[in-house]
């Protein structure tokens, strides 16, 4: 399979000239140990069938023996054997050289069964399905650091992608397999599977308890006719349960929440709360949302030939694409991702917050005849913001960085009130 540059590699790369080890995280099939193997000296594989029983065995009396090889060392899925997150450890302190292990991992490890954060001796990553660029859909003409670091430059730029592509890449999805695939309907497919595998096998792996396939697709399936909305539990739960044919409880609902989230496969946001009205009045729930937009569509039982006549469906699809490339531009920059959202219909689809403090506003929106609302909505909330710092009394807030417009269209460029519309064929990191 043709190797296509992430940019997860270079941060990679740095991350192992800085530290003794590296943990990259993410979903099944994102590319995690393809990409660490570009960089890896030697490999292990605690899955591979030949060798599973031994290296289990050997990890269970002596872990070191496993960490014996050319570096950086490569140790993928390891989670398998917890025990090998210490040794690591250890064996980084007893080096005292960057750049030793690779650690790579399809879902997260109880905390219970380490003993040490490994903070200061293994750095963590994650990783997500490709972005447009990536996957050399997007033509990179707008850098998403450049607008932050220039807020007031003027942008010209434009992309090739059509509506159809974008749909067609977004039923797609990032997963490498599927990117690469040659033919249209193999590159489909790879969801569905993806959806299949998590239903019967991957959902109960995570800590060893058996889970009921149909209830997961089902969760699943909630989750994706609620994709980017507030939907309540109470509410999806219910949903679960309407046909009748399948029994759930809430306790059980968010067991089989939690396991999905530790697979990296649902993401949702959370609400950013900045004291501008009162508590009563923001929404604090969870947008609903997966890794991945492809997982919605596969759910949904929906084709890119459909998608063409379902354009407000598409719509929530299209903001996940724009979160999880957002998530991949800015992953260096240790970003988080939240929303805004209160009771007088004022919003920001995403709030994308950096490290340093800067943040940006965000809305989606897929057509130009949209473009005038996601501007007023990004406009009325920085004014918002603007007014609570003039009261006396007040905790002043930063006013956002950057407003911008994610769409579906052809050019980017600066409006004269200062909001970026930048179509997402255009970005990078």
């Amino acid at each position: 399979m043709e190797y296509y540059s992430r940019i997860a590699d270079e941060h990679l790369r740095r991350r192992l000239g800085a530290m003794g080890a590296v943990l990259i995280e993410g979903p099944k099939w994102c590319g995690k140990t393809t990409t660490a193997e570009q960089q890896a000296g030697s490999v292990i594989r605690l899955q591979d069938p030949d060798k599973r029983t031994e290296y289990l065995s050997t990890a269970a009396s002596t872990p070191s023996f496993l960490l014996d090889g050319a570096t950086p060392r490569l140790i993928d899925e390891w989670q398998d054997a917890p025990v090998l997150w210490d040794a690591v450890r250890v064996m980084v302190d007893k080096r005292q050289a960057a750049g030793q292990f690779i650690l790579t991992g399809s879902n997260s490890v109880d905390e219970r069964q380490i003993h040490h954060s490994g903070t200061g001796r293994i750095s963590r990553m994650e990783m997500l399905p490709m972005s447009l660029w990536e996957s050399k859909e997007s033509n990179g003409s707008v850098s998403l650091k450049d607008l932050f670091d220039h807020p007031s430059a003027p942008v010209a730029a434009r992309s090739a992608l059509s509506v159809s592509d974008l749909i067609f890449a977004a039923c797609r999805g990032g997963w490498p397999s599927a990117v690469v695939a040659r033919k249209r309907q193999d590159a489909l497919m790879v969801a569905r599977d993806y959806i299949s595998g998590l239903c019967r096998r991957d959902i109960s792996s995570v800590d060893g308890n058996s889970r009921n396939p149909a209830l997961t697709r089902q969760i699943l399936k909630s989750y994706a006719r609620n994709i980017s909305t507030l939907a309540k539990t109470t509410l999806m739960l219910q949903d679960v349960v309407a046909s009748g044919e399948i029994e759930c409880s809430r306790p059980t609902f968010d067991d089989y929440v939690s396991a999905l989230e530790r697979l990296f496969v649902i993401q949702n946001l959370s609400a950013w709360c900045p004291a501008i009205r009162s508590k009563t009045n923001m929404r604090s729930g969870l947008k609903r949302a997966f890794c991945d937009p492809s997982l919605a569509v596969a759910l949904l039982g929906l084709t890119p030939e459909a998608m063409q006549t379902q354009f407000k469906t598409f719509g929530f699809i299209f903001e996940q694409l724009c979160i999880r490339d957002l998530k991949v531009y800015t992953a260096d920059m240790y970003s988080t991702v939240s929303y805004y959202n209160d009771r007088y219909g004022l919003e920001a689809d995403v709030v994308l917050h950096l490290d340093d403090g800067r943040y940006a506003l965000i809305e989606c929106k897929l057509g130009s005849a949209e473009i005038e609302m996601g501007a007023n909505h990004l406009l009325k909330l920085q004014h918002l913001i603007r007014e609570h710092n003039r009261g006396e009394s007040q905790v002043p807030i930063r006013e956002p960085d950057l407003l911008m417009i994610l769409t579906g269209g052809e050019y980017a460029y600066r409006r004269q009130d200062g909001v970026y519309v930048i179509p997402i064929g255009c970005l990078k990191d």
